[in-house]
Formats: C-alpha cells, structure tokens, sequence
C-alpha cells in the first residue's frame, strides 16, 4: 500500500461550516489542509425547494461593526452580493463559492469519505476516499444536515414526500395537502402551498406556533411567523396541534393520517416536514451520545475521540443549540484556535475575530431572556 498523503487538518463538507472554518484555518495562516466535499460546494443549499429563502435576514450592517447574520467569513455580505434579504438556496450556494474562490481555500469536490479510522493514542486518522487513503494529524466535521432527512418517524412515512425531495411547489398537483410537521420546513411548505392557491392541514405534534420563545432554535422565527399570519388570513391553511401522527396509510380516495385518536385524509400524498439527522451519525461511534446529542469539549472536540472536532448545525453545549449560521459561525475560532496551540502556531490572527463577535469561547454569557 502506497503511504497516505498527510495533512495537519482535514474538513469534511464544503457547505457554510466548512467553508466559513476554512477560511478561519487560512487566516490563522495554516497550511497543508484541505476541505473534502463529496458533491460541489454548498450543495445542500442548492438541493432546497426552489421557493426556500434564509429565515434569518442578510443586511450590510459592516459600517457599524456588525456582520450579516448569515455571512460566515469577515467581511462579507450575502446581502451586499445579491441585494436580497432573505437569498434562495442557489445564491446562498454562489455566495460560498465567492467566498472559497476569495480565500483560495483548498476544496476538493467530488470526493467522497468513505470511512474514518482514529489512530491510536489521538495519532490523527485515516480517512479513506476513492482515490485511496489520506492521513490528517486533525478532523473537522463540517458536513451539515439537510442531506439526511428523517425519512422514517412513523409507520407509513415512506407514502409521504419529504419536503427536501421537491425541487418546487408549483410541480405538485393537486388542491388539498396534509402537512406533517410543524416547525419552519412545515411552515415553508405551507406558506408556499397557500400562495399556490392550495388547501393546507398543518399536523403538529405540539403546535409549535402557539408556543412562543426567544430562541428560534426552539421556535419559529419572526419571518415565519409573519407568512403564517399572512396564510391563516385568506382561509386556506388550519393550524391542528396536539397531533402527533402515528401511521400513514393508503385508502380510497388517497392517503389517511393517524394519530392516537384522530384521523385525516388527503387526496394527495403528505408531505413529510419532520426535519433531518444529524450528519454525525454517520461517525457515531466516535462520539458519545448519553445526553442525546454528541458530547463535546469546550472546544468542540468529542469526548472520546481526541482530535476530532465539529462545527455546523449540530454543535451543541446542554441546551445551547448552535444550529443556525450566525450562531455556530462564533465556534470556528475556538476550534482554529484549539488546533493552533497543538500544531505550535501562533493563534494571534485569530484576535480579530474576538474583536468581531466570532470567538465565542465563553459559554456563560449566552442568555435569549429578553427583557421586552
């Protein structure tokens, strides 16, 4: 077997994570890394619906010493790029492409990580790809979310249409839908649907739309809320709470929907919006999972593999939830940072993103309370 090529670090996924913590790794002046993407950069974000925009809103706000909340390196501006408050997901897409193109980041497409195997005594790893076999001293999972969707939360879930399998609303047919799965990729499909000319049932285990919160990784955002509301008042979307649906299942005349003591029918299939995995669980031995979620350092490293490290939607501190951008963008200076105290690098690069609002390292002073 040929010696494997060696690299100080690994990234896996050339999405926003990965992306926005190369372009931390090449201000830190590291060298020998490279970003593996098994597709083209950003392409979970070009695989969402046509009609899908950001719920987070882009404004140029660099004038006043504030990034765009759904940029993920300094100094750049979805909203400066594309004059759009709220992008699709090809811009977003084009937006990181700008951004690796800016950096000269080192991102291979097309290459898919087959398996991952830990030295041993945190000696780094072996990641194997189709070419062969690559040695990298650290890792970096950066490799998202939304190209694993849960396809499978209940008994008949496979009659349905997952929400990340429509290219656009306007190719399904039909004038009546059932909708399971209330938060914001329901509501997405609902409000797209409703200015179709469609009738929408939204099927809610809870009814997330009554239970408001500050953090919007628990709640809908404020741009969702504001089309529901927009949708509730032409008459053609009902909101059903308390629905938690049990089995799906064909029957004359279309699809039946079940619940404990309910049931609805639709002539069309369902549509499917009960969310995504977590990438990670296609490493999950390497981490431990004993609190539900990947078990992290204060550094973002598993707890069991050292040298491994995540950044993304599914990095998580108790009931701190990284999972929107402008949330875990603040994480990738923590794990340069880690990375360059091992490697004997110099982390003073990395000053300017504490200046910035991009190192958040203290975990204490997270707070959503809102006074008013």
């Amino acid at each position: 077997m040929e010696k494997p090529e060696e690299f100080n670090v690994l990234v896996v996924g050339a999405g926003a994570a990965g992306i926005g913590v190369g372009a931390v790794l090449k201000d830190l002046g590291l060298e020998n890394f490279a970003i593996l993407e098994r597709h083209q950069i950003g392409e979970s974000f070009r695989r969402w619906p046509q009609e899908m925009h950001f719920i987070t809103p882009s404004f140029p706000s660099h004038g006043f010493g504030l990034l765009d909340l759904n940029a993920i390196a300094r100094k750049t501006s979805p909203a400066i790029n594309f004059q759009r408050e709220h992008l699709t997901g090809n811009q977003y897409a084009e937006y990181l492409e700008t951004v690796a193109y800016y950096f000269k980041l080192p991102v291979y497409t097309d290459v898919e990580v087959q398996k991952i195997e830990p030295l041993s005594q945190g000696q780094g790893f072996l990641v194997n790809v189709p070419d062969g076999i690559l040695k990298t001293k650290f890792l970096i999972w950066a490799a998202g979310e939304f190209q694993y969707p849960n396809l499978t939360p209940f008994s008949g879930a496979d009659l349905c249409l997952h929400n990340s399998q429509i290219a656009s609303w306007t190719h399904l047919e039909g004038d009546e839908f059932i909708i399971i799965g209330g938060y914001e990729s329901g509501m997405d499909a609902a409000s797209n649907l409703v200015a179709l000319g469609k009738r929408v049932k939204v099927l809610d285990r809870t009814g997330i739309w009554a239970e408001p919160n500050t953090d919007p990784s628990i709640s809908l955002s404020p741009y969702t809320v504001q089309r529901m509301d927009f949708c509730y008042s032409t008459g053609r979307l009902e909101l059903i709470g308390n629905a938690a649906v049990e089995e799906v299942k064909v029957v004359p005349g279309g699809y039946a929907v079940y619940s404990e003591y309910n049931k609805w029918v639709s002539p069309t299939q369902p549509i499917l919006c009960t969310g995504f995995e977590s990438s990670l669980k296609q490493i999950a031995h390497l981490f431990d999972w004993s609190e539900g979620y990947a078990g992290l350092t204060q550094e973002d490293e598993s707890t069991i593999t050292p040298g491994l490290f995540v950044v993304g939607p599914s990095v998580r501190h108790k009931n701190l939830i990284f999972c929107f951008i402008y949330k875990f963008r603040q994480r990738f200076a923590v794990v340069a940072n880690a990375i360059a105290q091992r490697l004997g690098i110099d982390p003073t690069p990395l000053e300017i993103y504490r200046q910035e609002g991009m190192f958040l390292d203290d975990l204490s002073c997270c707070d959503d309370e809102c006074l008013c």
